[in-house]
Order: structure tokens, then C-alpha cells, then sequence
């Protein structure tokens, strides 16, 4: 066992050591409920994951192929009955 000014250093660092540990401990409890309460305040503003995002953005650019698509047969449609037509 140290004893003088070496048993007092060790026990500041003793101390120290125990310290920083507690601070990281409060440190992640804080981190975890900042991440539930903004979680909740997230989901309370009725928002769209990316992911869902992503299939509707899909879905409406495919849907818009398509009417482009239709529209050239349409207009093919339209001239070849006007060219019947006279």
C-alpha cells in the first residue's frame, strides 16, 4: 500500500478514472433519450421514410413512361385515321 503524496496521487487518479467513467455512463444515457425523444417527435410529424419515398418516386416515373408512351400511339392512332378521313 502507497503511503505520503504516492497514495494521494493515486486516489486522485483513482478518482479521476471513476469520474470519467460516470460522465461517459450519463453521456450515453442522454445520447439514448435524445435519440427516443427525437424518434418520437419524428413519428408525431407523420413523415415519409426515404424508402418509401424511393418506391413512390419509382411508381410515378414509370407511370409517366408509360402516358409518353401512349400519347405517341394516340397521336400515331390520330394521323392514320386523319389520312383516312380525306
Amino acid at each position: 500500500m502507497s503511503t505520503g503524496p504516492n497514495r494521494i496521487l493515486d486516489d486522485f487518479a483513482k478518482l479521476m478514472t471513476d469520474a470519467a467513467g460516470a460522465a461517459q455512463g450519463v453521456r450515453k444515457e442522454v445520447e439514448t433519450a435524445f435519440h427516443a425523444q427525437a424518434e418520437r417527435w419524428l413519428n408525431s410529424m407523420d413523415l415519409v421514410k426515404r424508402e418509401e419515398f424511393d418506391v413512390v418516386r419509382e411508381m410515378a416515373l414509370k407511370a409517366r413512361e408509360e402516358n409518353e408512351a401512349l400519347q405517341k400511339r394516340i397521336e400515331v392512332l390520330e394521323a392514320q385515321l386523319s389520312a383516312k378521313a380525306k
